[in-house]
């Protein structure tokens, strides 16, 4: 029997650096949830993810990275080399935790609970690439769910919505 859940914050992972990261210290906090990806087409939106939460962190915004390697093998690295990659070239200080999948039967929780919650295009519940967005409200309710295209700076709209 799967047990219902009532929000993100009943989930924990874990961060580059090897710590649990419980997902109840963001309660409260308006989340935007990204699979990401260092080698990937969409990379350069790292950048756009740091200007949004340097800019609305204050206000409540944390944005959450997640690597995943599972999209044309574009996050081959260590935990080491994504850190190192993220720090380097776009100066990211948002949370960043360790490599998972977001699809199939080794998805983590979360992602599965997330695309459960949030459907796709044409109601699909599959991640099709690197920089799909989740945006979480301050209730930890998935809202809205974002395509890899989408460039975070037209997510501002929605963000200020939910602050």
């Amino acid at each position: 029997m799967t047990v219902a859940t009532s929000s993100v914050y009943s989930f924990s992972a874990t961060l580059l650096d090897g710590t649990e990261c419980d997902f109840s210290s963001f309660a409260g906090k308006v989340l935007l949830i990204v699979n990401t990806a260092s080698r990937c087409g969409f990379t350069p939106q790292y950048a756009g993810l740091e200007a949004l939460y340097q800019k609305y962190k204050d206000r409540g915004l944390v944005v959450v990275g997640f690597p995943c390697n599972q999209f044309g093998e574009q996050e081959p690295g260590t935990a080491a080399d994504i850190s190192e990659f993220c720090q380097l070239n776009y100066g990211v200080s948002f949370p960043i935790f360790a490599r998972i999948e977001v699809n199939g039967a080794g998805a983590h929780p979360l992602y599965k609970y997330l695309t459960r919650e949030v459907k796709g295009f044409l109601g699909t519940e599959a991640i099709k690439w690197n920089f799909t967005k989740f945006l979480v409200d301050r209730s930890g309710h998935p809202v809205a769910r974002f395509a890899p295209k989408t460039a975070p700076a037209d997510l501002e709209e929605h963000i200020e919505t939910l602050l």
